[in-house]
């Protein structure tokens, strides 16, 4: 049966009209971004299934490529870009908001928006977001990649990237692929490595997250470890 065909206060659409986006599931926001389904499935029948086909998981789906999200039937090549760029929309909202406000007072909004950008990569990742001396973002920065396990993180280079970008402070954030947020003595070690490196310029480190799957990040000022 189309959604056409459904009773009017069932159908997605008109359910966000009257009581709001909240009041939706996720493949319901879904079926309104994709509009149509395909033949024998409503377009919510096919949020569904593109759900599943990530394990119901959004940050899943936001990571998943272009490839993959069109491998699923009835999504193509069209739909996957629709999806992709509103996923870059919304950590590019995320990011704006980071820039106007005062990023450590909301550590909630910068774990909201670490895990978008790491929880699904299949490798290890290390970031700064350098910040200015309101604590402003300045700047999110990949600095490091490496393989599933490890990844090369170089102090020298950390403090060349903190004064190119005339940081005051800086959030530091690596993934663990393994899904396991608990840092390793080596997460420690570095940590402690780039905090006294980074004071020689006046560079504070605020904090050090772990974003490892859908767990929320691992904070080290929380867990005392800087």
């Amino acid at each position: 049966m189309s959604i056409t065909d459904w009773p009017e206060g069932e159908r997605p659409r008109e359910r966000l009209l009257a009581h709001g986006p909240e009041a939706l599931s996720d493949a319901e926001l879904l079926a309104i971004y994709l509009r149509v389904g395909v033949r024998g499935k409503s377009a919510v029948d096919l949020g569904r299934e593109l759900l599943q086909r990530f394990d119901g998981s959004l940050s899943r789906l936001a990571e998943a490529s272009l490839e993959e999200l069109a491998s699923v039937s009835g999504i193509g090549m069209a739909k996957a870009a629709q999806l992709k760029a509103s996923f870059e929309l919304a950590r590019r909202a995320l990011a704006q908001e980071m820039t106007a406000r005062d990023t450590f007072s909301s550590p909630g909004q910068v774990r909201d928006w670490l895990r978008l950008k790491l929880a699904t990569r299949q490798n290890e990742v290390f970031m700064a977001l350098w910040l200015d001396a309101q604590n402003r973002l300045l700047k999110a920065e990949e600095l490091f990649s490496g393989t599933l396990t490890q990844t090369s993180v170089y102090p020298r280079e950390v403090v060349k990237s903190a004064l190119g970008h005339n940081a005051a402070a800086v959030i530091l954030a690596h993934n663990h692929p393994s899904g396991i947020a608990e840092p390793s003595r080596a997460d420690e070690l570095l940590t402690k490595a780039l905090k006294d490196a980074l004071a020689m310029v006046d560079v504070k480190v605020l904090d050090h997250f772990i974003v490892a799957g859908n767990t929320p990040p691992l904070s080290f000022a929380e867990r005392g470890l800087l």
